[in-house]
């Protein structure tokens, strides 16, 4: 097939899976008032598919030269690109591209339903050949039939990866409930059963499959939590509770944003789930448990920075427009703040483009952005986005959280009223009015919460960032250029080791 529809994505959702929504199970999550709207929302993928001005970018065709500078499309048949397995700096430009746009037309909510799942494939393609290696194993294999299948189907994938942990000083094995992080709790000819919960499970009530894999560094004493599968959400044993944040009626005036557009996060369940052989691609391997991680987030922070491409350019926008509409455009504190917000978007953008530029291809040649740019990329926006959010309250004021409701402007006694007083120095009072909401809905309300959340916690927290930035930063060299600089060491060894490396 290679490529679906949204109708056939619609009907691929209903298929007996087992979600709640606050106590409730539900029995048809594409007609839910709520899970429905981020159903709804993944539209956003299968339309650019289908837009003629976005379709050579969207979808990798081999019987179509790719788009300059990319590899060529694999196999016989179109698919959608996010299947496309990255093999240079333009494979991973071009994914760059495709985010940002989707995200931007979903009004910075991001799909996640292709970019997720592959990332996770990405990463285990390139771990699961070194433990075939090392142990014989037969996993890159599997990886590789259950990649060529999801890309047929156009499958809408989800990663469970976060374990809910309990004691986090504690190792897996060491926990006082078993079950608080997913493990093996059989192995049978056919398969294995696993048992336990993961959290933070993103578009989970509406993909078709679950990816799961490790959440951290392994030792032996953990070896039945090594494990990494898939597995189709309806599958038995399979329970999820999707949040409620962001659920609250909301009208598109008052929220533009939050009031349109929505991504599912849940708890999900293993309860004896099984897996045949077939989708299992690590199982008692500790010791690549952390390498299975780390190869996930090496793209997932990728395209996490990616989808933040519109949320701080929206950010800048929306900031220098209340300052325009509120007259105070050529004050001094407030070109600041614009300079602040521009130097923001404009870092965060140029570093994402650099960690693609200065990747390189890896085991079996699939490329890899830069790790050491990429986690810089997202420590900087997630330490500077707090910031952000407070320079546009500052330069909207106080109409944030002050402003008339939808119904208010409606009024035909008061609604003329409220236009002509809430004017300002340029446009007219209701433009300044829907300015202001979509302001306060980015920095004020719950949408402004969520994706401060994010910005701290999503696709691993910032000390995590930090961690990575030590690990990847060359302190030998550095160390050797100092000891060059002091005298205790012959001048160009420094320059030697930069050379060998």
């Amino acid at each position: 097939m290679g490529l679906r529809t949204f109708e056939e994505y619609l009907e691929s959702l209903r298929d007996g899976r087992r979600v709640m929504f606050r106590g409730q199970w539900v029995e048809d999550v594409t007609r839910h008032p709520v899970i429905g709207r981020a159903v709804r929302h993944a539209q956003l993928d299968f339309d650019l598919a289908e837009d003629p001005a976005w379709r050579d970018r969207a979808v990798a065709d081999p019987a179509r030269p790719a788009p300059a500078g990319a590899s060529p499309a694999e196999g016989e048949e179109p698919y959608n690109r996010f299947y496309h397995v990255p093999r240079n700096a333009a494979d991973l430009l071009l994914r760059m591209e495709l985010i940002e746009e989707i995200t931007r037309r979903g009004g910075t909510v991001v799909t996640l339903i292709h970019e997720i799942g592959t990332d996770a494939l990405f990463g285990l393609m390139r771990v699961t050949g070194r433990v075939d290696a090392a142990r014989g194993t037969g996993y890159r294999q599997r990886v590789e039939r259950f990649y060529e299948q999801v890309r047929r189907e156009d499958a809408a994938l989800a990663v469970a990866q976060t374990d809910v942990k309990g004691n986090r000083r504690a190792r897996p094995s060491a926990q006082a409930d078993p079950d608080l992080f997913v493990r093996v709790v059989r192995r049978e000819a056919d398969g294995i059963v696993v048992r336990g919960a993961k959290v933070h499970t993103s578009v989970s009530v509406n993909a078709n499959y679950l990816i799961v894999i490790p959440t951290q560094r392994m030792e032996e004493a953990d070896r039945d939590y090594a494990v990494a599968f898939a597995v189709p959400v309806a599958a038995p044993g399979v329970r999820l509770v999707a949040s409620p944040y962001l659920s609250s009626p909301r009208n598109t005036l008052e929220n533009p944003l939050s009031g349109r557009f929505k991504m599912m996060e849940s708890f999900t369940w293993f309860d004896d789930v099984f897996v045949p052989w077939e989708n299992v691609f690590l199982c008692g391997e500790h010791e690549f448990a952390g390498e299975v991680a780390r190869a996930f987030v090496d793209y997932h922070r990728f395209t996490a920075v990616a989808y933040k491409l519109p949320l701080v350019d929206l950010l800048a926008g929306v900031g220098a427009q209340m300052a325009e509409y509120n007259g105070v455009s050529g004050a001094g504190h407030v070109r600041e703040k614009l300079i602040r917000l521009a130097a923001y978007a404009g870092t965060v953008r140029k570093m994402l483009v650099a960690s693609a530029l200065l990747g390189q291809a890896r085991e079996e040649g699939i490329f890899v952005p830069d790790e050491l740019t990429i986690n810089l990329a997202k420590l900087y926006f997630a330490e500077n986005f707090h910031a952000a959010l407070r320079d546009v309250q500052d330069l909207s004021g106080g109409l944030l959280v002050t402003a008339p409701g939808a119904e208010d402007l409606a009024d035909p006694e008061m609604g003329p009223v409220l236009r002509r007083f809430y004017q300002g120095a340029t446009g007219t009072g209701e433009e300044r009015l829907r300015m202001a909401y979509l302001a306060s809905d980015l920095t004020a309300g719950d949408m402004a919460g969520y994706h401060g959340v994010l910005a701290v916690h999503a696709e691993g927290s910032i000390e995590a960032e930090k961690i990575a930035i030590l690990r990847g930063y060359d302190f030998a060299r550095a160390q050797r250029m100092a000891r060059e600089a002091a005298g205790v060491e012959p001048a160009g060894a420094a320059a030697g080791a930069a050379g060998e490396g």
